[in-house]
């Protein structure tokens, strides 16, 4: 059975677009991992997120309320794609707190709030430290507010140091501002050629023709479609597909030995 994402929002199918968003606000805001540390609860965001993701776009809801979870991933065929139906498969771009961000206007309801100690005036008042995160910033990336921390009689202010902690993605992974994508291919695939789709960290479906041989060390390279540099967010690594071969549990005689006169032709 595929996916509710209404009752992943706790919402019945007549909820309005209003109701949709009140009731991913509340979730969301419940179920983040800065406020939510119990097992379960990043999950629980992930899932929310997706749900919002389908249900707040007229496109992808009026194709999941006709066709279900299947019929939104898998593609509708465009004769019967109707009324603007989402026919190209819809993939989920895996960053829950991209929608969050999005949602919320880019702002972070949950903002480090620090408490400083005046000397002078000797009370404690609320400050709010908002970063800014960076195209491209890696995993160790420290960025420091000088003289915003805690301050006792006498003494100059501490420093407060962020360090950036990346965290690990469904389909891809990092090295430096290189992606790496593994497909599944099959056998007849690796061996005829066919071309791969790929939805990138943006929202966009990357269709990469593939017409080599594909022998385990084969390896795609798409350039400028990984990660920004930090120096130059202008710039981009490479997307890196790796592909794992799916072979055929077996063969009857007949494939065998068909198999093999294309082989040694």
């Amino acid at each position: 059975m595929g996916r509710d994402y209404y009752a992943s929002l706790e919402i019945n199918r007549s909820a309005t677009d209003a109701d949709i968003k009140k009731a991913y606000r509340r979730l969301a805001l419940k179920f983040h991992p800065q406020s939510n540390r119990n097992p379960g609860s990043e999950e629980r965001f992930i899932e929310l997120a997706e749900a919002y993701d389908v249900l707040s776009d007229l496109r992808k809801k009026a194709t999941y309320d006709t066709f279900g979870e299947e019929g939104l991933k898998g593609g509708i065929p465009p004769e019967i794609a109707a009324n603007g139906a989402w026919s190209s498969g819809y993939v989920y771009h895996g960053n829950p707190d991209k929608t969050f961000r999005q949602f919320f206007g880019g702002d972070n309801p949950f903002a480090v709030e620090m408490y400083i100690l005046s000397t002078k005036k000797h009370f404690i008042k609320d400050k709010i430290l908002t970063i800014s995160v960076k195209p491209g910033w890696n995993e160790g990336t420290r960025i420091t507010f000088q003289k915003e921390g805690d301050q006792g009689p006498n003494n100059i202010p501490a420093d407060i140091i962020f360090i950036v902690r990346q965290k690990p993605h469904p389909r891809f992974t990092r090295q430096n501002a290189d992606l790496t994508y593994t497909a599944h291919i099959s056998l007849e695939m690796a061996l005829t050629g066919f071309a791969v789709e790929v939805a990138t960290l943006d929202g966009r479906l990357l269709n990469i023709p593939v017409n080599d041989i594909v022998h385990p060390e084969y390896s795609k390279v798409v350039p400028g479609e990984g990660m920004p540099l930090s120096s130059n967010p202008s710039t981009k690594g490479d997307l890196i597909i790796q592909f794992k071969t799916q072979y055929p549990e077996k063969l009857t005689p007949e494939k065998r030995q068909l198999l093999k006169q294309a082989l040694t032709m």
